[in-house]
This record gives structure tokens, C-alpha cells and sequence, in this order.
């Protein structure tokens, strides 16, 4: 699927642009056959990374992937005026982030992360606004003010493991 996708994304540009990814492991992957084929190393940028979880049970229950999986559907059925302040926060500093964008870049990163500039773009208060699948793409304009959605990509399953 990365490859693919970095395929895809290699047609659309006339020359690379500046490429970014979540610190996650996963998103810095699917990174790898874009940057491998533009000769550039991503840039690391923790203000897309995926939804942090409560920093309560970080490192308390006997089972942190099985809480996760049960807050975050609780978090997904939900909106964000809803959420906590550390949500807020993380929502509205990955919204700037993306605004700050001052040419084509391409971003790799989450679901939720996806669905937070998609909401953002549609004035939209649910968490989850589409079902983004692994490797699609989805294209943002900004302004430096303001986000609008051109395309979403290709929607999936997704399942909270």
C-alpha cells in the first residue's frame, strides 16, 4: 500500500515537496517509498501525531492496549466539544500546524489525526467525520487561515483492536 501510494503521490507533484510524518512507527513506514523515491528525508512532526491517550492509565492498567481500544470508542462516538483539555489542545495545535503550511507538502499520519483537519476544514464537530483507509490520500487546501477539503480519500473498515 505505501508503495503504491507513493507511486501515486510521485505523479502528482512536478518536483518533490517537503514531506512530513507523524513520530509514530507506522506513519514514518509508509513514509519511507516516498522519501526513498525523492531523495529526501521526512520531517518528524509530532503535531500530527495519532490521539493521545489519557495520561491517567499511560502506564497503570494491567492491559493499556485493551483500555485504549475501549476509551477510544468512547472518543470516536463522540464530539470534540465533549473532550478533555488535553484533547482540545492536541486537536488545535495539529489544526495550526497544517494551517501554517505555506506550500505542497505531503503528510503522513492517522486516522484520527485525518479525520481532525478533515472536521476542521467542514466546520464539522464530530471526531469522526469519514473512515480514511490505510495508505489513502486525502487533500487539504489552506490559506493560512482557513482549511478546505479538495478530495477525501479512499474510506475503509476500520477496527479498534
Amino acid at each position: 500500500q505505501a508503495e503504491a501510494t507513493a507511486a501515486a503521490l510521485a505523479g502528482e507533484f512536478a518536483a518533490p515537496v517537503p514531506i512530513y510524518t507523524s513520530p509514530l512507527a507506522r506513519a514514518r513506514e509508509t513514509a519511507a517509498p516516498l522519501a526513498k523515491r525523492w531523495g529526501r528525508a521526512p520531517i518528524i512532526e509530532p503535531r500530527v501525531a495519532e490521539i493521545p491517550s489519557p495520561s491517567e492509565w499511560r502506564s497503570g492498567p494491567a492491559d493499556p492496549l485493551r483500555e485504549r481500544a475501549r476509551w477510544l470508542r468512547g472518543v470516536m462516538s463522540g464530539g470534540w466539544a465533549e473532550a478533555p483539555a488535553e484533547l482540545a489542545a492536541w486537536r488545535r495545535d495539529m489544526i495550526d500546524c497544517v494551517q501554517a503550511f505555506e506550500t505542497d507538502v505531503v503528510v503522513f499520519c492517522h486516522f484520527i489525526a485525518i479525520n481532525v483537519i478533515v472536521g476542521a476544514a467542514l466546520g464539522a464537530e464530530d471526531v469522526i467525520v469519514f473512515r480514511p483507509d490505510n495508505a489513502s490520500v486525502t487533500r487539504i487546501g489552506t490559506d493560512g487561515g482557513s482549511l478546505a477539503l479538495l478530495a477525501k480519500g479512499r474510506e475503509g473498515q476500520t477496527r479498534i483492536n
